[in-house]
């Protein structure tokens, strides 16, 4: 091979490795906690993290400053098997209010046996804690199998996930038993005394699910037996609209694509399974393909800084640490694809989590907890206050659009992320927004629940982009865009 080609094949290796690095997603330490298992944000400040603890406490952390929020070891048993504070869930309008959901597994003291399943509100105020018992689901009878998610859907529900009770192979047949809520996720209006129904089931162990803040879809991933781990997708039918409803998961008749060895009596004749979307074994397959013995589920990324991994759903296994990531199927139904190992490895992911600003976290069992990031930080918009965006909402000429441009400097031809933000964003959920490039359209997309569409556009020369909410008549201030020179 002569020296000047060879030169050139490896300045092109070189450089190719270099911009892959660069624009993989890194992990950054935001500090180390006792028994971390689960991140959370005020949904109005995202620099305001709580850090729930297993044992019962949860943390405040902001500004690089830890202090206890909330102090529930009265009430938790932990840590015997599974057991412990499993999360937490803000209200939308903690702001205000102060209030947060909490789902853990209880001492006698909270009511019933050691190990139930509780869910309750608290309310934080000068003098204390004030609980309100939402619910309660009777699981004294094995440590493991709990579940715990909390998330408030796109609807304004609150959503809980439950496990079918705890031993192995289901020996309660919780999974397809419609009387019973182990196995399931239920819904429940946010109030005290209210009656959580069951939304799906045929569920292992829901240790963790999501919803994608820009489509909807939840997202469940599903802890398997001995065999396989899931990921299973409810996709939503529309704006402010959670799917799922009545879906039969097929535990403990199935597990992941694959019959169940030892299935229940009640799985005799069954059908009308809903298969998931991928599925991965136990055993090494030694070809770099997903495997272990215990899926964390994560979240779809929506933070626009990380560009490797936008629009892709990040999970990880316990057992084995590396960081995952595969593309979802839409609305049209089918299966994920391109799944990958991410280069990013994490000891014990016990949860991801996810601010109001859509950055993505990791909780390791080693304690530390980590926010992905990117090569340029994610930029955050400035909250409201509830009281404003209720005022704002109702007055639309308060409206403001916002557009936030992020450029890829790796590139000549540039390539930009576009975020656009309507605030306040009370009742703009679903609204249609369109960018445009010199008085003309080049694209639209509805909001999503957090009232932010996002775009990916290269240009060429010299362009004013603006945000436009067509069917009220706001638009954003313009921005422009000037290429940088080529250097000689």
């Amino acid at each position: 091979m002569r020296p000047i080609v060879r030169f050139v094949l490896l300045a092109v290796v070189f450089l190719l490795c270099w911009v892959t690095s660069a624009a993989a997603a890194r992990l950054h330490l935001i500090g180390n906690f006792d028994q971390p298992i689960f991140v959370t944000s005020d949904p109005a400040n995202p620099d305001s993290l709580y850090i729930v603890e297993r044992d019962g406490r949860v943390v405040r952390f902001e500004n690089g400053t830890a202090s206890v929020f909330a102090d529930l070891t009265g009430l938790v048993a932990c840590c015997e098997g599974e057991r412990g504070l499993l999360s937490i869930a803000l209200a939308p309008d903690f702001e205000t209010s102060a209030r947060f959901f909490a789902a853990y597994t209880g001492k006698p003291d909270a009511g019933g046996a050691e190990g139930d399943v509780h869910v309750d509100a608290f309310a934080a105020g000068g003098g204390g804690l004030v609980r309100e018992p939402l619910f309660s689901i009777e699981h004294s009878a094995h440590a493991n199998h709990n579940g715990g998610q909390l998330e408030f859907g796109p609807d304004g529900y609150l959503y809980a996930s439950v496990g079918d009770g705890g031993g192995g192979g289901d020996p309660f047949e919780s999974g397809q038993d419609p009387s019973s809520r182990l196995g399931k996720i239920l819904r429940v209006e946010p109030r005290a005394g209210a009656e959580p129904g069951i939304w799906s089931y045929g569920l292992r162990n829901p240790w963790r699910f999501s919803f994608d803040r820009a489509s909807g879809a939840m997202v469940v991933a599903d802890v398997g037996q001995g065999a396989r781990e899931e990921v299973d997708v409810a996709a939503s039918p529309g704006p402010g609209l959670v799917g799922g409803q009545g879906i039969n998961y097929g535990w403990n008749c199935r597990e992941g694509f694959i019959a169940y060895s030892e299935p229940g009596a009640s799985c005799s004749g069954a059908t009308g399974f809903t298969d998931p979307v991928f599925d991965y074994p136990h055993a090494d397959p030694e070809n770099g393909s997903a495997h272990g013995c215990a899926i964390t589920g994560g979240y779809v990324v929506r933070d626009p800084s990380v560009t490797d991994l936008y629009g892709r759903y990040v999970y990880a296994d316990f057992c084995v640490g590396a960081i995952r990531s595969m593309l979802l199927p839409g609305v049209a139904g089918g299966l994920a694809s391109g799944d990958r190992y991410e280069g990013l490895d994490v000891s014990g992911p016990t949860s991801f989590g996810e601010d109001s600003c859509g950055r993505v976290y990791v909780a390791s069992s080693n304690g530390g907890v980590y926010r992905f990031e990117g090569e340029t930080p994610a930029v955050c918009f400035p909250p409201q206050s509830a009281v404003q965006a209720a005022v704002a909402s109702a007055k639309r000429k308060h409206l403001r659009v916002l557009l936030g441009i992020r450029r890829n400097r790796l590139e000549r031809r540039l390539k930009l992320a576009f975020t656009v933000r309507v605030l306040p964003c009370a009742g703009e959920a679903g609204t249609r927004v369109q960018l445009k490039r010199g008085g003309r359209r080049v694209a639209a997309k509805r909001i999503n629940q957090r009232c932010a569409a996002h775009f990916r556009l290269r240009i060429t020369h010299r362009s004013t982009f603006r945000a436009v909410l067509p069917e009220a008549g706001y638009r954003s201030q313009a921005r422009t865009i000037a290429l940088a020179k080529p250097r000689p």
